[in-house]
């Protein structure tokens, strides 16, 4: 991790249940200060997800409302004794009042309330409090129309802008849903101004392949890096998690990593470039994607260009190829519930999570602008703001995520949008193809296990492309009712 340039580490889930809610105790703090020591041995600073209720749930008070002075004691002995074993500890990395973890909501607190409390008791010994603003209601209602998870971040911490302590960060996911294969960037690295940020990027293939299926991420974390906010003339979104638009103290790129227990530690030996790439992004944003991904290639197959120049070749155009065969125009999701892998296009659609597609007979998508739907797009800066608003001029690769749209609706390719879902699924298959073919063209040549393990994955993942183009385009032609020009096969 330190020869990419990765400089701090939170080493458990944000998630944190009971066991992980006592690596702040004796019980497991020297296991800790171990790992601790090991990291700082190679500059990378150690932080932990703590569990927000974390005294109630140790039984040291009956509640965890920020505000409550025995919380608050409680909370700065155990800080004292933390840094007592581990004085180079980095700090905490909170996720409060969302898909089921506890937070300062259930006492009518803000998010600034709770941030703030730990931020103070953290300070002396110079840690961090990093709070993440994926904060949303989970439990809602699929009738319920104007109920949009997509505002959610915003409506939850813009108005707090300047009211978090110095050394309180806001960590925000790129764009307001999930770290779907497409979505707008989030609108509040266009509002807060006064606060210290991250972006979150996610690593870990959940929604766009999970590592079976090869989806380098690079050239989408590129665009968002290189989106124009219009909170100012220079308001990038790099320029705004760097530190060089507002003079944040705190700033930078967090990343939810995909290393696990595999001998080439990913899984898929092609999602390395993931990883790889992230750490090139936070140290230069400005490297292209083609840079990064040829750099990976020869670090990784060699240099002998008929090798690394194949890879890159391959990985180039396969995000562009999974969100082909997947979930078009921005729509999102449409995957299995749990597992997030493979199709399954009403599989959250009536239930709580506010993910919906909205297709019905004539057309789909979620209508999110201020006209007819949720308000959504009144969260970003002008000119985005109109523009979003507008279906003329929403970017088409997001049309879905802001507009519902008939299926006769013809695109700037002069195609029906159920033809482009069409057209997009069975060229998706075919790009897969291909990438296996140049693959292929790499036997003998690459290590024989490396070969092997590649070429499995790239079996399912051909495998898990045919699925999706047939479930998504059967749903879309059963329910359109309208045929394929090209006559192929639908089901």
């Amino acid at each position: 991790m330190a020869s990419i340039g990765i400089n701090a580490i939170t080493i458990n889930n944000v998630n944190v249940h009971a066991v992980e809610t006592r690596l702040i105790t004796d019980e497991y703090l020297d296991k800790v200060k171990e790992i601790n020591d090991i990291f700082n041995s190679y500059g990378i600073k150690l932080y932990l997800s703590i569990n927000f209720a974390a005294s109630v749930e140790l039984g040291a008070t009956d509640n965890c409302d920020p505000l409550c002075e025995d919380v608050i004691r409680w909370w700065e002995e155990t800080t004292r004794h933390l840094y007592e074993v581990i004085p180079s500890f980095g700090g905490y990395l909170v996720k409060a009042d969302s898909e089921g973890r506890p937070g300062p909501f259930t006492y009518g607190r803000t998010h600034a309330d709770g941030a703030n409390m730990l931020a103070r008791v953290i300070k002396p010994y110079g840690g961090i409090v990093v709070w993440r603003c994926f904060v949303y209601n989970c439990r809602q209602d699929w009738r319920d129309r104007k109920t949009d998870r997509a505002r959610a971040g915003y409506d939850n911490f813009a108005y707090l802008d300047g009211e978090f302590e110095d050394n309180v960060v806001l960590q925000i996911k790129n764009g307001p849903m999930d770290f779907q294969v497409r979505e707008p960037v989030s609108p509040l690295f266009g509002a807060l101004k006064k606060t210290n940020m991250f972006i979150e990027f996610q690593i870990a293939q959940e929604y766009t392949g999970q590592q079976i299926d090869i989806c380098y991420l690079v050239p989408m974390w590129k665009e968002i890096l290189d989106f124009h906010t219009y909170a100012s003339d220079t308001a990038t979104v790099k320029n705004v998690v760097s530190g060089r638009e507002y003079g944040n103290r705190i700033c930078g790129i967090a990343g939810v990593t995909n290393t696990g227990n595999d001998a080439n530690w990913t899984g898929h030996d092609f999602a390395a470039a993931n990883l790889y790439g992230f750490a090139m992004l936070c140290w230069n944003p400005s490297l292209s994607a083609e840079e990064i991904g040829t750099e990976w290639a020869k670090c990784t197959f060699g240099k002998d260009k008929e090798v690394y120049g194949r890879v890159y070749d391959i990985i180039s155009n396969s995000w562009l190829t999974y969100e082909k065969y997947t979930s078009p125009l921005g729509i999102g999701w449409m995957v299995n519930p749990h597992t997030h892998y493979g199709p399954f296009v009403d599989g959250y659609e009536y239930d709580k999570w506010g993910t919906y597609n909205r297709a019905d007979r004539d057309g789909i998508g979620q209508d999110r602008t201020k006209k007819l739907g949720t308000g959504y797009t009144l969260q970003y800066n002008e000119p985005l703001r109109s523009m979003y608003e507008n279906v003329e001029t929403t970017p088409e690769e997001l049309l879905l995520f802001f507009h519902y749209i008939r299926y006769d609706y013809v695109l700037s390719t002069g195609k029906t949008l159920i033809q482009h879902i069409y057209d997009t699924h069975f060229e998706g298959v075919h790009e897969v193809e291909d990438m296996i073919a140049a693959w292929d063209e790499l036997r003998g040549i690459v290590d024989d296990t490396v070969y092997e393990r590649v070429r499995k994955r790239m079996q399912r993942q051909l495998d898990n492309a045919i699925e999706w183009r047939d479930r998504v385009n059967t749903y879309f032609y059963r329910m359109s009712g309208v045929s394929d020009i090209h006559g192929r096969t639908i089901y």
